[in-house]
């Protein structure tokens, strides 16, 4: 389903780490959703830090396997007052999986929602 641009405060966008599938951005592009991976934008090798600043700069939710650096730079983020687009987490598991979870959440939150906000990608 494809989301309307007029609405954009509504619908995540999403910003795949380095440790996340090349195919996942790919994969849920084709179900209509706006996301973007590290490996296409060529950002490989940035520190954590970066990445989300970056995507924070972007207004895109940060999707990772890497809970724990990712949930301190979050506190972090809380800590010093700044701002971003929200930090979804998962443990690691198969594409199709990952992809079926994120289908989920995209379907049920908002950007609005999602705003300053650490999630974690469950069953």
């Amino acid at each position: 389903m494809l989301r309307p641009a007029e609405e954009p405060h509504l619908f995540i966008r999403l910003y795949l780490d380095e440790d996340v599938f090349k195919d996942a951005a790919r994969a849920l592009r084709l179900r209509g959703f706006d996301a973007v991976s590290v490996h296409e934008l060529n950002r490989q090798g940035l520190s954590d830090a970066e990445h989300l600043d970056y995507a924070a700069s972007e207004g895109r939710t940060l999707f990772t396997f890497n809970l724990l650096d990712y949930l301190n730079l979050h506190i972090e983020y809380q800590a010093s007052g700044k701002s971003h687009a929200g930090v979804i987490v998962s443990r690691q598991m198969p594409l199709g999986e990952v992809t079926r979870r994120l289908l989920r959440l995209l379907n049920t939150v908002t950007a609005d929602e999602m705003r300053n906000q650490l999630w974690w990608l469950g069953s």
